[in-house]
């Protein structure tokens, strides 16, 4: 959030710079500025584009705590049984029967690139290896936040959300992958509301 809050600040504040000098300069120096001038507004639109993913990972964090899953089931693929637009997946255990593994997709591509770039079927080993070992918060019937460990291994990076949408028509029902009353009530604290419990 930090990092949100400052380039938004930073990219706004020099646009506003840049106009008030460019006022009080010759004419050259404004023409100098023209490629800012029309970047800067875009890069100010994806500054707050960044904010809702951020608000959502801290209703996730706030419902669920942090563990670390070893080699989870992950790839780029298409998952048939998955509805709508996927990035990616990762499989995660369901915590009301640990043998039974559920995709978690990256629904959206923005800030996507990093764990695509170690998911790919090419990746090169050490990049493979960054994320052998993931930081997980969430519930994977519902909703959550997958993270890679930094150097060493203290803290979650590169936080992404990943959602579960396997198809309603499919015959899944939250009530067959264990979830209580009040799973499904955390599931909401945390930004997920389930059509049919």
């Amino acid at each position: 959030m930090t990092m949100n809050v400052t380039g938004l600040v930073g990219w706004s504040g020099c646009w506003v710079v840049l106009l008030g000098v460019s006022t009080y300069t010759p004419n050259w120096v404004a023409w100098v500025f023209v490629p800012y001038f029309i970047y800067g507004p875009y890069r100010v639109l994806t500054q707050l584009k960044y904010f809702p993913a951020a608000f959502l990972m801290l209703r996730i964090l706030r419902a669920y705590p942090w563990q670390i899953v070893r080699e989870s089931p992950r790839g780029l693929t298409k998952r048939p049984e998955v509805v709508g637009k996927q990035y990616g997946w990762f499989e995660f255990p369901n915590p009301a029967c640990r043998q039974q593994q559920l995709p978690l997709v990256f629904p959206r591509h923005f800030r996507r690139r990093w764990w695509a770039r170690r998911m790919a079927p090419r990746a090169k080993p050490h990049l493979k290896a960054e994320i052998e070992t993931v930081w997980f918060a969430g519930d994977p019937r519902f909703i959550g936040l997958v993270a890679a460990p930094t150097r060493r291994g203290t803290a979650p990076r590169h936080l992404h959300v990943v959602e579960q949408r396997i198809d309603v028509q499919s015959g899944w029902r939250f009530a067959d992958w264990g979830a209580t009353p009040a799973d499904i009530e955390r599931g909401r604290r945390a930004g997920v509301y389930p059509v049919h419990p």
